[in-house]
């Protein structure tokens, strides 16, 4: 598997406010995914998490993830990056908003739930379709 930098069609792909979808290991070893929203910043995947979230205490427990973003127009495209997290609070809901506003124009509407951030450091990528690597 290649290692970072990315490259650059493989960085406009995460740009975008594309489907995505994240793993995580549970505890007996059992992969689990969920859809998920994101953020590509900086040379890292930005996530957000409602506190209560069981898929945060698999992370805590074990904080290697993986993300694979599809390109929108042709889910044949498509990146998977492989990384560790690290979560911080998001008290004021900075990061949510953020997000949010990228998938839907507007600030998240929930605003009574506490928030988590992940930055995932990616540590390895494969890339499909126009991005084939």
């Amino acid at each position: 598997m290649p290692k970072p930098p990315l490259p650059d069609a493989a960085v406009e792909l995460l740009k975008k406010p594309n489907p995505a979808v994240m793993a995580v290991v549970r505890a007996d070893g059992t992969p689990i995914t969920a859809p998920t929203w994101y953020l590509w910043e900086d040379g890292k995947v930005v996530l957000n998490f409602d506190a209560s979230r069981k898929r945060l205490e698999h992370i805590r427990a074990n904080p290697k993830v993986s993300i694979s973003v599809l390109d929108e127009a042709s889910w044949y495209t498509h990146v998977t990056v492989h990384g560790s997290i690290e979560l911080q609070d998001d008290p004021d809901l900075v990061d949510i908003d953020r997000i949010s506003t990228q998938y839907t124009g507007n600030p998240y509407p929930v605003r009574d739930q506490p928030r988590v951030t992940g930055y995932v450091t990616v540590d390895a990528y494969v890339g499909w379709g126009k991005l084939g690597t």
